[in-house]
C-alpha cells in the first residue's frame, strides 16, 4: 500500500496551527512538478500558492530583453506566490520547476483569503517572506562579489 501525500512534509504547511490546517485541507491540491514547469509568469498576477515537498523551483528575475537570472531557490522549507498576499499583483519574476516532484498549490483567493483571515497564517507568511528576502540579497550579494567557483 502507498501512503498517502502529505502536506505536512513542506515546513510551511507543517507549521499551520491544527485549526488553520484542518480549514487549509479542502483548499489545497496535490499536484506532480515537472521540470521546467513554470508556475507563474513575470507580470502576470500567480493563480495558485505552491508548497514543494519533494521538488525544486527557482525564482527567476525577467528583464525587458527576456533574459533571466535565478534569485532564489525555494523547497519543501517554503513557497511560492508571496505576491498574492503582499499586494503586489503581478511580478518582474518567474517561478519554474528546477527538479522534478510534487506538491500542493492553493488557488490565489484562498491564499489571499486565508492570509487576512487568520492572524498566524500571516505571521508564518509574513517570517517566510523575511526570509526569502535575505536569500534574495545574499543571492545579489554574491553574484556581485564572488567568483564563480566561490557562489559554487
Amino acid at each position: 500500500m502507498v501512503d498517502a501525500p502529505d502536506p505536512r512534509k513542506n515546513r510551511l504547511l507543517a507549521a499551520l496551527t491544527d485549526e488553520d490546517f484542518r480549514r487549509w485541507m479542502p483548499l489545497l491540491e496535490r499536484v506532480t512538478m515537472p521540470l521546467g514547469q513554470v508556475l507563474y509568469e513575470h507580470g502576470k498576477p500567480p493563480s495558485h500558492a505552491y508548497f514543494p515537498t519533494t521538488s525544486l523551483l527557482a525564482m527567476l528575475y525577467v528583464m525587458e530583453n527576456g533574459a533571466s537570472s535565478e534569485i532564489a531557490v525555494i523547497c519543501n522549507e517554503g513557497m511560492v506566490g508571496v505576491a498574492l498576499f503582499m499586494g503586489g499583483g503581478a511580478t518582474p519574476s518567474r517561478a519554474e520547476v528546477q527538479c522534478t516532484g510534487e506538491g500542493f498549490r492553493i488557488p490565489a483567493h484562498a491564499m489571499t483569503t486565508e492570509f487576512v483571515r487568520s492572524p498566524s497564517v500571516a505571521k508564518l507568511m509574513l517570517r517566510f517572506t523575511q526570509a526569502l528576502i535575505v536569500q534574495m540579497a545574499q543571492t545579489a550579494a554574491c553574484n556581485r562579489h564572488h567568483k564563480l567557483d566561490q557562489q559554487l
